[in-house]
């Protein structure tokens, strides 16, 4: 018939297999240029996000510090140090401990910590942020995160590759608080200070959810009812991740933080793995609790209230207790030069 080309059914079948082997690598391909794309994004993301922040740098509000040894006078004058570009590296010798290990809370990535890290290096102090394992560009597909062990990994990491004879002060930001302390359980001789900031500071035998269990309910009831979960194994499997939708998000981590610096966020948080939030933490006396920590409560804060933040400090007491005012949730974004000020003023301690 003219141009019809008949087909034996061997060949249907090999045609058939040939095109769905065919699809299979392009969507192999695709999955791997989003990854790729979405990766670029966040790095692209991150460098505007440093550049805007240097052309517009403003002072932000006020700080009132309560609990520790200096005075205001000490603070007046670190203020003048900042402030005065000749008396800097004086100041600097005066720290001992200029390393800086910036660690992220959930959902967030080392990207969060742009304008600190911009702030301290002007300083002259040397800071690093870290992704979590499964977060900012760790490719780590968050529903095989399972632990707080493999969750503080890269923190982990870079605690044991860390020289014998140096010390960092470590800065944890929410649920990064519980990495801060997994690490002083296992490495006490390498922290010199950790900071706790709005955090999971909690005490031993406690998980980190617990700490939330106020604003979230309890972690059996949130588990069972939470419309915020996500199941990566399927539906009838245990639920593997938080991921808040981008108003609840607003309205807990962001109520006073600049617009540009929440468009950064939803394009870049990540679902929060469900294991790490739900392990028990093990803190010895011994290694723990000869830590020198230090807590940053924030005061306009609705994921972590300050009558939390409160009890958290009251419970487990650490050696000083900061606050700033007018702050939401990500303090780096809401006050960034207040929480640098901080930061300083806590490294100069001796």
């Amino acid at each position: 018939m003219g141009n019809t080309m008949c087909m034996t059914k061997k060949e249907i079948r090999e045609a058939g297999k040939n095109g769905i082997g065919s699809r299979s690598r392009r969507m192999e391909r695709s999955k791997r240029r989003s990854l790729l794309e979405e990766e670029l994004l966040h790095r692209q993301a991150l460098s505007m996000a440093i550049q805007q922040h240097q052309l517009s740098q403003r002072f932000d509000g006020s700080i009132s510090r309560r609990v520790g040894s200096t005075s205001s006078r000490r603070r007046n004058d670190l203020t003048d140090q900042l402030t005065n570009s000749k008396q800097l590296p004086e100041f600097l010798e005066n720290i001992k401990t200029k390393k800086i290990v910036l660690i992220h809370g959930e959902g967030f990535g080392a990207w969060c910590w742009y304008k600190t890290i911009a702030l301290l290096e002007e300083t002259g102090l040397v800071p690093t942020a870290l992704d979590l394992t499964g977060s900012g560009i760790d490719l780590t597909n968050t529903n095989n995160v399972t632990s707080l062990e493999a969750y503080s990994k890269p923190l982990i990491d870079y605690l044991e590759n860390l020289p014998e004879d140096e010390k960092v002060i470590l800065v944890g930001h929410s649920a990064g608080g519980a990495c801060v302390s997994y690490a002083l359980e296992h490495f006490p001789t390498k922290i010199a200070k950790a900071v706790f900031l709005c955090a999971t500071m909690i005490s031993d035998g406690q998980r980190p959810f617990d700490v939330f269990a106020e604003e979230l309910g309890s972690a059996e009831l949130f588990t069972q009812e939470s419309k915020f979960l996500t199941y990566g194994n399927g539906k009838d499997k245990p639920a593997t991740g938080i991921m808040f939708e981008k108003e609840q998000m607003h309205g807990l981590y962001f109520n006073q933080s600049p617009t540009k610096d929440v468009a950064l966020a939803m394009v870049s948080m990540r679902p929060i793995p469900l294991g790490p939030m739900m392990d028990k933490l093990s803190l010895t006396p011994e290694k723990y609790g000869t830590s020198r920590r230090f807590y940053i409560q924030t005061l306009d804060d609705h994921a972590l209230s300050p009558d939390v933040q409160e009890k958290l400090v009251r419970v487990n007491p650490p050696e000083g207790v900061f606050k700033i005012k007018g702050s939401d949730h990500s303090p780096f974004f809401s006050k960034p030069q207040s929480l640098h000020k901080i930061l300083v003023e806590i490294a100069q301690i001796p």
